[in-house]
């Protein structure tokens, strides 16, 4: 196994402990379960970014291959009744818009351009020190606004 496995197995060991006291005991299920947007096989990876650039004309090759090897089918979800580039939202450079940030913090709680340049995307090694700035501001305005929403 990988990070992944390590941390799932991880997560069963801690939920095994608390599971009695919370009166839920279903047992591990979670080896044979795909992660959230990974419900295609490997060897199906190709079809699924063509199937988006199906769905999203104005995604180009690159464009779809990323969000696809990101979120895999959430790409389609992400996207929803998108029909053009600018119904995504403010562009923050290389492909990522403010339809993708306001994803990643309702979605997966990002925190910080940081957390989304740097651990989820790796994008930080291609942002310009201005486009990072741009996308930590978005997302920390907008992941309080998340936050203030849920306590409200």
């Amino acid at each position: 196994g990988g990070k992944i496995t390590t941390y799932r197995k991880l997560a069963e060991a801690a939920l095994a402990k608390v599971a009695p006291l919370l009166g839920n005991s279903h047992g591990t299920w979670t080896a044979d379960a795909p992660l959230p947007g990974g419900d295609f096989a490997p060897h199906q990876v190709q079809t699924q970014i063509d199937r988006l650039r199906q769905s999203y004309a104005f995604l180009d090759q690159d464009w779809a291959t990323r969000l696809i090897r990101a979120y895999g089918t959430e790409a389609f979800d992400m996207l929803a009744d998108a029909t053009s580039v600018d119904a995504l939202g403010k562009a923050f450079g290389h492909t990522v818009t403010a339809t993708e940030l306001d994803w990643a913090i309702a979605k997966e709680w990002v925190m910080s351009g940081e957390d989304f340049l740097w651990r989820r995307t790796r994008l930080g090694l291609v942002m310009s020190e201005a486009e990072a700035e741009a996308i930590d501001l978005y997302i920390r305005e907008g992941a309080g606004k998340a936050v203030n929403a849920s306590r409200a």
